[in-house]
């Protein structure tokens, strides 16, 4: 019989643009190895179901909860964490609007927001408010009340497309 937690696999991925090798539980989820691992604690485990949002990353380009996805699985894969996202200046934009807007209070679900918020917007160049909120619809934030998080995103997509 396998016990996921004492058998380990090899896995070889890219975090953040670097290249990873490591040797990881079965049964360890994404989040977990990014943050006990790796040290990258800029996503956060918190419902452990994939109902929150607060764990959401982005692999092979798409945002993915961390807590429903095993390191395994990410073997050879694509990996960026809130942490690569924001030293590569790829969300420089989305993270001052945040500011500018207000968009962010406790902090804690900001980078699964800002995650989430920048897959929307290589999807959907100038998504309508509806879709904005469909869209974060699973990513949930207990202090803002969304419309702030909204503005943001609406503006960030009027700004790339030049229609600020």
């Amino acid at each position: 019989m396998t016990d996921v937690f004492r058998d380990k696999i090899d896995i070889a991925l890219s975090v953040n643009g670097e290249p990873v090798e490591a040797r990881v539980p079965a049964g360890r989820h994404l989040i977990d190895f990014l943050r006990l691992d790796l040290g990258l604690t800029g996503a956060h485990a918190s419902c452990e179901h994939g109902v929150c949002g607060a764990c959401t990353v982005r692999v092979d380009g798409d945002a993915v909860r961390g807590c429903l996805m095993l390191a395994a699985q990410a073997d050879g894969a694509e990996v960026w964490t809130i942490e690569g996202l924001s030293d590569s200046g790829a969300i420089r934009d989305l993270q001052d609007a945040f500011v500018a807007r207000n968009a962010l209070q406790c902090g804690f679900c900001t980078p699964g927001m800002l995650v989430a918020c920048a897959d929307l917007l290589t999807r959907d160049a100038v998504p309508a408010r509806d879709e904005i909120r469909e869209h974060l619809s699973g990513n949930y934030c207990r202090c803002t009340g969304y419309e702030a998080i909204v503005d943001a995103v609406e503006s960030v997509a009027k700004a790339r497309r030049g229609a600020a």
